[in-house]
């Protein structure tokens, strides 16, 4: 008794698809004709033999849950960059104050050696020597 090698046919999981959509769309006829109450008795009278939950109410959840876990992400990516707009923000506040400070210095510097020339010309017309 050998048993045949097992065949994978194509065209049979075409018609599981077919199936599975049709059974899927059976299910939304379900529940937009059926009134809440009498839907709810029979998605459990349904849903108690086999798998112990619905195909539906599966793709519903994982539907849910990837567009949560969208939000999420949408979220958390903003403000990401808006922390990184503060930080660019405030790097150029402070550069400008610091290139403010360097002008000023400069100039009082400037200003320094220009004394400096004017004391030492005086100094040296005096006749006193450094």
């Amino acid at each position: 008794m050998e048993s045949p090698p097992l065949e994978v046919n194509l065209p049979d999981i075409h018609e599981e698809g077919k199936l599975y959509v049709v059974d899927s769309l059976n299910n939304l006829n379900k529940l937009n004709v059926c009134l809440d109450e009498s839907q709810h008795s029979l998605d459990e009278e349904e849903n108690t033999g086999g798998t112990g939950e619905s195909t539906a109410g599966r793709n519903t959840r994982n539907q849910r849950l990837i567009f949560v876990t969208f939000i999420l992400t949408l979220v958390i990516s903003l403000a990401l960059v808006s922390f990184v707009i503060f930080l660019i923000i405030q790097t150029s506040n402070k550069m400008d104050q610091i290139s403010s400070r360097l002008l000023s210095e400069k100039k009082n510097t400037e200003e320094l050696k220009k004394i400096n020339r004017i004391i030492l010309k005086h100094l040296n017309q005096s006749g006193i020597k450094v």
